[in-house]
């Protein structure tokens, strides 16, 4: 499977349009086939799917029998066999065509019904903003549909080639990273890479980081944007925004959605309502990104002035987010990305491993790259916390229960997570350490899953197979291990976890949101054509699965 048509017609095979949609890069629109037919929708920043419907039911009638939907294709739908064709003719519009006159019937949300016969011309639907239809007709429903092809096969053209039998699936996801462009209003020409177009439409800091490490391998400048994107607003004082959103960007508790609020309260969480605004951003891991985009060739220009806000960011955190021992604390939820951890559902502030972790490593990831630009001076700077912050990580070591663990306002916190595992990627943890999280993640009663690795340890009383970030396997913080285990000197460890994440994937069928550990199958409320698990994936396969490897001989 080598072709640019070939790793097209692969990824088809996953739009199934009821739960991934067919869509096109650059654009809002959304299909999907529910019981009353096709419906179209736009994807909006924290607004659900259900809840912004242009187009209730579209279908295509020949006399009065109705054509089913016979095939789906990246760049068209087709009904009856041929009979008629649905693509894109641009970003806000769908288009209609036949060979043969047809009627097409169209449902809105306001109880209004369109009408219209195909022919001699096709339809045109183009929805507006305020998901407001128009029709016109036209005779360029031949050169929609080439040049919506067109865009595709150039697209899947950079598609990375991966061991054969992962190839199928990484067409998939490559899909997914292209279909889920959009333009933000609050950045005109943007090309940021949602989430998700279906629940996730905005540009999440970390989300950036981890999709611009599975897009290097295909489009380095598309890699670039998006770090752009997350590093765009960052405040005089070096914090850099939790989202970057059409209106603006979420930076502070009192920026957060309803939705979100009345989620918090539901949890009960301590920080559902401050007393005072609480900074919002996301897991300090800017540096590690860079690195992975200077190994694929970004422009030491481009480095320099990345770096340097990077440095920013990492100043903020130790000039704003130290408790009076100095170690590191999340002082809300989002700021982690693991909104939903049973890790905050005691008092914040609180010190977790993966954070000292993180710290020290970009401290870390920031000397080598100021090294490589000629600032030796930066670097040691940067070398020098580093250790600082080690030592302070191993505060929250206890031997005699050989784990990490978070330190919230009355002591250790009892809930053990995969963050506990995390401190694994500052690469230099003493040996006894690094052969108990060895044994941890190796554990049947915690970690060791049907399908590796669990948010939260499997005989912990908070653990929840199918809850956000309660239980649920997640491609970013296995990812994330998988790096952990390669630098702290446990290449066997890092391999076996990177085939068993692909394999996973690849046996629920897509790049969801998260996983059932038991299962290893998608969960009921996880996102379909999620933005990192098909960056991740992606990365993974890559490096542990290039396309010479002979699939009957890996682990």
């Amino acid at each position: 499977m080598t072709t640019p048509e070939q790793l097209a017609d692969a990824a088809a095979a996953f739009v199934d349009l009821r739960v991934v949609p067919f869509t096109l890069p650059g654009s809002r629109l959304l299909v999907r086939l529910t019981d009353a037919g096709l419906s179209v929708c736009r994807a909006e920043y924290e607004v659900r799917a259900e809840d912004a419907i242009a187009v209730t039911s579209l279908r295509v009638f020949d006399g009065d029998a109705e054509l089913p939907v016979t095939a789906v294709h990246v760049d068209r739908i087709e009904f009856g066999h041929g009979a008629a064709t649905l693509t894109f003719a641009g970003v806000r519009e769908l288009s209609l065509g036949s060979h043969r006159p047809l009627r097409m019937a169209a449902d809105l949300p306001d109880g209004g019904r369109i009408d219209e016969l195909t022919g001699d011309h096709a339809i045109g639907l183009e929805i507006s903003d305020d998901r407001g239809v128009a029709v016109r007709h036209h005779r360029a429903h031949a050169e929609h549909l080439a040049a919506v092809r067109s865009l595709w096969l150039d697209w899947f053209e950079c598609c990375p080639s991966v061991r054969p039998d992962l190839q199928a699936m990484a067409a998939h996801c490559w899909w997914v990273l292209g279909a889920n462009q959009v333009q933000l209003e609050s950045v005109p020409e943007s090309r940021a890479v949602v989430p998700a177009k279906l629940g996730y439409v905005a540009l999440w800091q970390w989300d950036a980081y981890f999709i611009a490490i599975g897009l290097r391998h295909g489009d380095l400048e598309l890699a670039q944007e998006q770090l752009e994107l997350a590093f765009r607003f960052q405040s005089a004082d070096g914090q850099l925004p939790d989202v970057v959103h059409d209106d603006g960007v979420l930076a502070s508790s009192d920026d957060l959605p309803a939705g979100d609020l009345a989620r918090l309260r539901e949890l009960s969480s301590p920080v559902a309502d401050p007393d005072v605004p609480i900074a919002l951003t996301k897991p300090p891991l800017a540096a590690l990104a860079l690195a992975r985009l200077a190994e694929s060739g970004a422009p030491g220009e481009w480095l320099d002035g990345m770096v340097s806000r990077a440095q920013a960011s990492q100043q903020w955190w130790f000039d704003r987010c130290l408790a009076a021992d100095g170690l590191p604390e999340y002082g809300h939820p989002y700021s982690s990305g693991l909104d939903d951890s049973p890790v905050f559902d005691t008092e914040l502030p609180v010190a977790t491993p993966e954070l000292a972790a993180y710290l020290e490593l970009q401290d870390l990831l920031l000397a080598d790259l100021l090294t490589e630009l000629g600032q030796a001076r930066a670097a040691d700077v940067h070398r020098r916390r580093a250790g600082e912050t080690h030592g302070r990580l191993l505060q929250l070591w206890h031997p005699e229960s050989h784990r990490f663990a978070p330190r919230g306002n009355g002591g250790p916190i009892a809930t053990h997570t995969v963050l506990d595992l995390l401190p694994l990627l500052v690469g230099d943890l003493p040996a006894e350490v690094v052969a108990d999280l060895l044994a941890d993640l190796a554990d049947p009663a915690t970690f060791a899953a049907p399908h590796p690795a669990p948010t939260v340890a499997l005989a912990d009383e908070e653990f929840a197979a199918e809850r956000m970030w309660r239980g649920p396997v997640w491609l970013n913080t296995n990812w994330l291990l998988v790096e952990g285990l390669g630098r702290s000197g446990c290449p066997a460890a890092a391999d076996v976890l990177a085939q068993r994440t692909l394999a996973m994937v690849v046996a629920a069928g897509g790049a969801f949101e998260y996983y059932n550990p038991l299962t290893g199958q998608r969960a009921p409320h996880a996102a379909p054509a999620f933005g990192w698990t098909a960056a991740l994936f992606l990365d993974l396969a890559v490096r542990y699965a290039p396309p010479e490897l002979d699939p009957a001989i890996s682990p």
